[in-house]
């Protein structure tokens, strides 16, 4: 009996190699590690990919340069016969330590990310004309990418709550955006410091002009995109100021509810990689049972509105802290600000809008309270 006829086999179809902006083997060492790991390297926007081989098309880890602080050179030498170089990258909650080859590759690598992070060619390193040329080429298309996204640190919040999101978490940023009061395309900046120990909040207001965004300061300043505005209130006070991303809570070990085989109670369980079974958490209370609930008991609350006070120019609540700093800020005002910046440990990954929503419910009486204390001050 003759067997049907099966379709022809095609080739197997071929995984898209990923496109970088800058490209080399380099060598890691991050803050768990005991000796450097070689990668086959990617610069892919605000992102550093590590592979195994340049063949691989997934990424095994990144590094976030939203979280850039700063690079720095190491003069460090395995050997006198060592020839490699060495440079670190700061971030907000980590410090990696990089080796390469050659110095060309040294001040490429640094370059390229300073190009991304700080959206200029970088004019302090020893680089050729060919290499300040990809490097601008480059700068034109992150700056491409980042026009036809949103900033992270643009956030559906009103002013009050952008003050309170500000002061209740400090270690994520001092820097945020959100929609102007006039209900327009405008934009608002938020930024919140400390000076000799009280908060200092400003308030800054970007026009949408056509496709321009025009920072309304005494000397306006034009801006292709929000992610441009965001870049020149970083660099124009020295990185005082840093954009407002929500840290997340991860938990860092498995656990799950078990059964005690002694007595049946419900117990807390670390799951053991290494073991053969679980392994219960002396330390830990035993967690409540779940208790069932409807789907409309289940569903949180929405935000109450802001209450929103007359005598305000395009909507905007007089700050609680102080009323003087409700007034827009000048050019002169926007350079004073060059405080240092102290950050708390602790990474802070991109922020979703239902968590910050959850957050904005947790001050929410907070907030309640002090308008009834500046209006109760009112009258």
């Amino acid at each position: 009996m003759a067997s049907a006829l099966s379709p022809p086999r095609g080739p197997k179809p071929k995984g898209v190699p990923p496109s970088h902006y800058y490209e080399s083997f380099l060598e890691k060492k991050g803050p768990c590690d005991q000796d450097y790991r070689k990668f086959w390297a990617g610069l892919q926007g605000l992102a550093i990919c590590f592979y195994n081989s340049n063949r691989d098309f997934q990424a095994l880890e990144k590094l976030d340069l939203r979280l850039f602080s700063k690079l720095e050179n190491e003069a460090w030498r395995e050997s006198s016969k060592d020839t490699s170089h060495h440079f670190s990258l700061v971030l907000r909650d980590q410090e990696v330590k990089f080796k390469v080859e050659s110095l060309e590759y040294c001040e490429m690598w640094k370059g390229f990310i300073l190009t991304v992070v700080e959206l200029r060619v970088p004019s302090n390193l020893t680089l050729l004309p060919g290499h300040l040329y990809m490097m601008a080429e480059v700068l034109a298309k992150e700056e491409a990418r980042r026009a036809a996204e949103v900033p992270w640190c643009f956030l559906q919040v009103s002013r009050l709550e952008a003050q309170l999101l500000l002061e209740r978490y400090p270690e994520c940023g001092n820097l945020l955006l959100r929609p102007g009061g006039d209900g327009k395309d405008s934009v608002s900046v938020t930024t919140r410091q400390i000076l000799n120990g009280a908060p200092v909040v400003k308030h800054y207001k970007v026009k949408r002009e056509g496709t321009k965004y025009v920072i309304d300061v005494e000397d306006p300043f034009s801006c292709p995109s929000l992610e441009a505005v965001v870049n020149y209130f970083v660099m124009q006070t020295k990185r005082a100021l840093v954009p407002f991303l929500m840290e997340e809570d991860y938990e860092k070990v498995l656990g799950f509810v078990d059964s005690d085989r002694e007595n049946g109670e419900s117990v807390w369980a670390v799951s053991s990689s290494r073991g053969s079974g679980p392994v219960p958490h002396a330390n830990v209370p035993k967690p409540l049972l779940p208790v069932p609930v409807s789907s409309q008991e289940d569903r949180l609350p929405p935000l109450p509105p802001v209450p929103q006070l007359l005598d305000q120019d395009e909507n905007y609540v007089t700050p609680i802290e102080d009323s003087l700093a409700a007034e827009y800020m000048n050019h002169d005002d926007l350079k004073a600000i060059t405080s240092v910046w102290a950050r708390k440990p602790g990474g802070c990954s991109p922020q979703a809008p239902s968590l910050v929503v959850t957050r904005l419910r947790d001050i929410t009486a907070e907030l309640e309270e002090k308008l009834q204390k500046r209006r109760a001050l009112e009258h």
